[in-house]
């Protein structure tokens, strides 16, 4: 059967059909009542046929949209933006069997409404790893009380610690002895001996000299999760609070103690004496005391009282400790702010290039106008004689900075 030439054309599922067969024009009129005024913008001029009440094509521009509330809008664009998101996350964690590190590809979306804002846009919290491959410490440190005569090695635990560009104690920079991403071991540097007692921050820093931060190692941190702000949180750092004391070294508490007590009473019970030139031979018997070890060049025989000329002798002492980098660091002079107690110090009375005396540092000052050293030794019987006075008369001083 031909359809009726009078009913509209079907346009998608927005055609609603006439309730009957029967040509509109014989369709008997429904009753009205009290019928609501026609729009003001209804035509009126429309073709014959047409009924300007029944349901319009999406195409048609008047009559077809119904008036929806902007906030719904936005409300329903975020959650199925959030929903879409927390597949993407959970595929993620999925993906690399619960790995910590499937949190880094969460997006946090800020909740600012703000036209032109970062409300209108999914903000990337983590672009290009900036975040997870950035250097963290994870732990404290391997040990928090260290010598002021310095040399000891401290380590921390992190995450890309390959990355660390510097580490400082106090202000003052550590040489590191071991780095790979997990771990990095560095020596503390020496200081004074007024230290004692003091706390030095411990400051790492990156590339660009920027503080490295610490976080939680990733066994405590909490699992991966859709909330893309608590998942890039815990990789977040907070301001590194890390610091060592410095405390006496008993090696050079045992020196020290050593030449206060036998600089002028000799201890000839133990030990010959060489009149007139004993100062390398109570050197190194107060090395002996500091825990260093006897060698084939530099040795004492304590049955027949035979030296070598390492141990008697200040300019073989010299070129022993010269070839001896695992024990001592030579200093000049103008290396005095790095002197400690314990260290070495030999006078060139002449300025010959040999060493004529032998003596033990027994103290050090840093001062606003540099630093002060006192030395104790024999020959020149002294628990505390000022290096300055000494070199009143002329000559040079030379240090061996000790481990």
């Amino acid at each position: 059967m031909q359809p009726d030439s009078d009913a509209p054309i079907r346009r998608r599922s927005t055609y609603r059909p006439p309730s009957s067969t029967t040509p509109a024009d014989e369709r008997p009129a429904a009753p009205v009542t009290d019928p609501a005024p026609a729009p003001a913008d209804v035509p009126t001029d429309l073709p014959l046929g047409t009924d300007p009440t029944r349901a319009r094509h999406r195409a048609e521009r008047r009559g077809n949209r119904r008036a929806t509330s902007g906030l719904a809008r936005q409300v329903g664009a975020l959650t199925g933006i959030a929903s879409m998101l927390g597949v993407c996350v959970l595929g993620a964690v999925g993906a690399v069997g619960g790995d910590a590190t499937a949190a880094t590809r969460a997006v946090a979306i800020s909740a600012d409404p703000t036209p032109g804002s970062a409300g209108d846009t999914i903000t990337a919290a983590v672009r290009s790893g900036e975040i997870t491959q950035a250097p963290a410490i994870t732990s404290g440190l391997s040990s928090t009380q260290t010598p002021f005569t310095g040399g000891a090695q401290v380590s921390v635990e992190g995450e890309h610690l390959d990355a660390v560009a510097a580490v400082t104690v106090g202000g003052v920079p550590a040489v590191f002895t071991a780095v790979n991403p997990a771990y990095l071991v560095f020596d503390v540097p020496a200081t004074a001996s007024t230290a004692q007692g003091t706390s030095a921050a411990v400051e790492f820093l990156d590339a660009a000299g920027q503080p490295v931060g610490t976080r939680a190692p990733a066994s405590s941190r909490p699992a991966a999760t859709v909330d893309a702000e608590a998942s890039v949180a815990s990789f977040q750092t907070t301001p590194t609070q890390l610091a060592l004391t410095y405390t006496s070294d008993p090696r050079i508490d045992a020196q020290v103690n050593y030449v206060l007590a036998y600089w002028q009473n000799y201890n000839s019970g133990q030990y010959l004496v060489i009149s007139g030139n004993d100062c390398a031979n109570f050197t190194s018997q107060s090395l002996l005391q500091r825990g260093w070890a006897m060698d084939g060049a530099w040795s004492y025989d304590f049955a027949t009282g035979q030296a070598s000329a390492a141990w008697t002798s200040s300019t073989a002492m010299r070129d022993w400790l010269l070839s001896r980098p695992d024990l001592a660091t030579p200093l000049e002079d103008a290396q005095r702010d790095q002197v400690k107690v314990g260290d070495v110090a030999q006078f060139d009375w002449d300025n010959s290039g040999d060493r004529d005396h032998t003596t033990v540092v027994t103290r050090v000052e840093h001062t606003g106008s540099g630093t002060k050293v006192w030395v104790g030794g024999h020959t020149k019987d002294a628990d505390f004689w000022d290096v300055d006075q000494a070199l009143s008369g002329g000559g040079s001083v030379h240090y061996f900075s000790l481990r």
